[in-house]
């Protein structure tokens, strides 16, 4: 009551005196209303983000593993004689690296919240020293009504105040953690930095004594080292499995549809055997579950899908890639082979244990260096073994010249001083002995498979029936042998230790910007340019195959085919270039240029070429004959064999091939003999004596075309006197023909059995 009669006493004075004239008594409850509405609004929001999640206890988490994983590299790094290989460190940088994006990401995220933290603290601060909000003795009997409301508030305030002092420790201790890892991250990154630079400057300058003046053991216990050795490269492959998990799931599916492919052919050739329609299959290196070849497969193809793996990842995989092959190979070649084998299994497993442990004592790498010999020696007598891999000679040469020269420069290093460049050359080359091997399994797995398919296909009519076999079995050769040497040089590099920096240097090369006078483009653009123009060319040439296109024959079976693959011919050319000119990065002002001069160049000399392009297009539409017709155009006679885009094909009954351009072909006066029908009316002219008996003759003549089958026999043959001489009469004899291609052999049949027949009845041929 006493509030509102004060409202109203005080609005009555304004209205009387005409302006508003502020009362301290009035004005304080208005203000402290306003004052604890905006205070409790803003504890509300300070509770709700307390209450929130600021993902401290992941990143908590997180940063203990990422601490623990710290701890093997940087005990590695610190054994003062522990020689470290370009690969390790080259592995630890990429670790080290992803630390860093991590611990960054980190930091930026915790600086926010800390930042926000201090705002709000301060925020609680402000309102706490409010006088308005707080409550004293000699406060108006306005502002006691509010307080208890008041001491409420500043309850809420103290809670708030310590929710968020908690918060903010907690933030700013994990702060002060992720920044101190980060720093010791960054000193390790220093360290392999200066480590890398070191082993880069010379290949020659010693990092150990020469081996003459080695010590007789060093200071470093060989358990530490092989400790230290496991543990960091541990803390390698974890990394790298969990960073990757999606290549492997791509090459298990990749193997399973291999897998599926061979066993589906399988399952298909033992049907077609029960029917008769295929004799047995057996091959040595694919059976009816091809588990252990798929597994070979899939092992071989590593590389190919994870190129940026690790050292002791390729290590693995190809160990796992020994054993797996000497099971598969047990007891399917003589044991004299098989003990050979089993000694380059056990020279892979003794180098990459040796290379584990080897330090700068006299002991260890006088150890090496006699493996390098032993090497060696294995190695020039196990080529003999690899021709009976049935592998191209060509690749086992350079790979058992680089298998030698590799284990002669690790003896070289080691005797020189450069310890951990000796271990690389050892590991590289046996490595690359072992790999060369695997890959012969590889291409005679996949080449057993693709003879499987070809018998399967070829039995049921499928695509490989429709194809040259023996040319699809040398290019399949010839696309196995590329893909090995791929695989081959991606494992040498990645074991050499220069993989990213050579597909660094090759980045670089083709992306760097050039000038050609105003034209800028990169190596990167023109390769492409070149590649879909290849694959476009490629595709429109063999496009027919899947479209049930045989090779046209002058053979009595005649069939016919539309001329649609020519203008799909036409639609891969097209969509091939466009897609090659956006690949290759031209302007499209620079490319108006081009077509304008383009434009010159047909107006000047391509006049003939556009003029066959454009007739082949309205070949295409008009369709005035088909593959596969006997036409006939000028001097010309022939069965068409293939209509392209500037030129058509033509095989005569001779066998050669008449290359007719479109142009020719359109403006020309072309016969076509099967576009509606394919029979023909035949004429043969016999030509007999004066005095023979033309009826007999007559008789003779129709019961001798009644008995071809190559005749139409609702149609009768017409037997017409053609000429009349003072010693013959000359016969024309005119008769429908079912085919045109079996004409010439009809006329052959009918005049040798007139000749019979005739020389029985004693009727005199002219």
């Amino acid at each position: 009551m006493l509030f509102s009669a004060v409202c109203t006493s005080s609005s009555h004075a304004s209205a009387v005196s005409g302006f508003y004239q502020a009362d301290s008594v009035i004005s304080i409850p208005d203000t402290l209303l306003f004052k604890m509405e905006n205070a409790q609004a803003a504890i509300a929001k300070i509770n709700s983000s307390n209450k929130g999640s600021f993902e401290t206890a992941a990143i908590r988490t997180e940063l203990n593993e990422l601490n623990s994983s710290l701890v093997p590299i940087r005990n590695d790094l610190a054994l003062p004689d522990k020689i470290t290989d370009s690969k390790t460190l080259s592995s630890y940088q990429l670790l080290l690296n992803d630390a860093q994006k991590k611990l960054e990401a980190w930091r930026t995220s915790l600086s926010k919240i800390n930042n926000e933290l201090q705002q709000r603290s301060q925020q609680i601060v402000a309102m706490s020293s409010d006088s308005i909000l707080q409550v004293n003795t000699g406060d108006t009997t306005q502002k006691k009504l509010y307080s208890r409301q008041l001491l409420d508030l500043r309850l809420r305030l103290q809670e708030s105040g310590k929710s968020t002092t908690a918060n903010l420790d907690t933030v700013s201790q994990l702060l002060a953690d992720v920044s101190s890892s980060y720093f010791i991250v960054t000193d390790l990154q220093n360290t392999i930095s200066e480590k890398l630079k070191e082993t880069g400057k010379s290949l020659i300058r010693k990092e150990s004594p020469y081996i003459w003046a080695a010590p007789g053991r060093v200071k470093t216990d060989v358990a530490d080292l092989i400790r230290s050795s496991y543990k960091g490269q541990n803390k390698i492959l974890s990394y790298f499995i969990n960073s990757t998990w999606d290549n492997r799931i791509t090459l298990l599916l990749v193997s399973l549809a291999f897998f599926y492919w061979v066993y589906r052919n399988f399952k298909k050739a033992k049907e077609l055997t029960l029917r008769g329609k295929l004799e047995a299959v057996k091959f040595d290196y694919i059976s009816f579950r091809p588990v252990f070849a798929t597994i070979i497969v899939c092992l071989n193809l590593v590389p190919l899908f994870e190129p940026d793996s690790p050292s002791l990842y390729i290590e693995l995989t190809q160990f796992l890639l020994l054993g797996f092959l000497t099971w598969h190979i047990w007891k399917k070649i003589p044991p004299s082979q098989f003990r050979s084998w089993i000694v380059i299994v056990l020279l892979y497993i003794v180098v990459v244990l040796t290379n584990v442990i080897i330090d700068g004592s006299l002991l260890l790498r006088l150890w090496l260096v006699a493996l390098n010999l032993a090497s060696l020696y294995i190695g020039s007598r196990f080529y003999k073994k690899l021709e009976e891999a049935k592998f191209n000679k060509r690749f086992i040469r350079p790979v058992l010249i680089i298998y030698l020269s590799l284990n002669f420069l690790s003896v070289a290093f080691n005797v020189l001083g450069r310890i951990s460049l000796a271990k690389v050359h050892t590991i590289t080359a046996i490595i690359g002995l072992t790999q060369i091997i695997g890959l012969a399994a590889l291409i005679r797995i996949l080449t057993d498979a693709m003879e499987l398919q070809i018998k399967v296909s070829s039995s049921t009519g499928g695509l490989f029936s429709r194809i040259d076999l023996a040319k699809t079995r040398v290019s399949f050769r010839k696309v196995l042998s590329v893909i090995a040497v791929i695989l081959w040089l991606l494992v040498f590099a990645i074991n050499l230790g220069i993989a990213n920096d050579t597909m660094a240097l090759i980045k670089e090369i083709l992306s760097k910007q050039r000038t050609f006078g105003s034209i800028s483009f990169t190596l990167g653009n023109i390769m492409f340019f070149a590649v879909i123009v290849y694959l476009a060319n490629l595709l429109q040439k063999h496009i027919g195959i899947l479209f049930g296109e045989r090779k046209v024959t002058f053979t009595s079976q005649n069939e016919h085919r539309s001329s649609k693959l020519a203008l799909i011919r036409l639609v891969i050319i097209i969509i091939g270039t466009l897609l090659a000119i956006m690949a290759s990065g031209i302007p499209i002002d620079k490319l108006t240029v081009v077509l304008g001069a383009l434009s010159v160049g047909i107006g000047l000399g391509m006049q003939t070429i556009v003029n066959n392009f454009v007739s082949g297009i309205i070949l295409i539409f008009e369709k005035p004959f088909r593959i596969g017709d006997y036409v006939e155009l000028v001097d010309k006679k022939g069965k068409v064999k293939s209509i392209g885009i500037r030129a058509s094909k033509l095989l005569t009954p001779q066998g050669s091939e008449v290359i007719i351009p479109n142009g020719d072909l359109l403006s020309g006066r072309l016969v076509n003999w099967t576009l509606t029908t394919e029979y023909v009316k035949s004429e043969v002219l016999v030509k007999v004596g004066i005095d023979s008996d033309l009826e007999s003759v007559n008789k003779i003549i129709t019961q001798e075309i009644s008995k071809s089958n190559d005749t139409i026999k609702n149609i009768p043959p017409e037997i017409l006197v053609n000429a009349i001489a003072a010693d013959n009469i000359e016969l024309k004899v005119l008769v429908w023909v079912n085919n045109i291609y079996v004409e010439p052999a009809f006329r052959s049949m009918l005049l040798g059995r007139l000749l019979l027949r005739f020389k029985e009845a004693e009727v005199k041929i002219m």
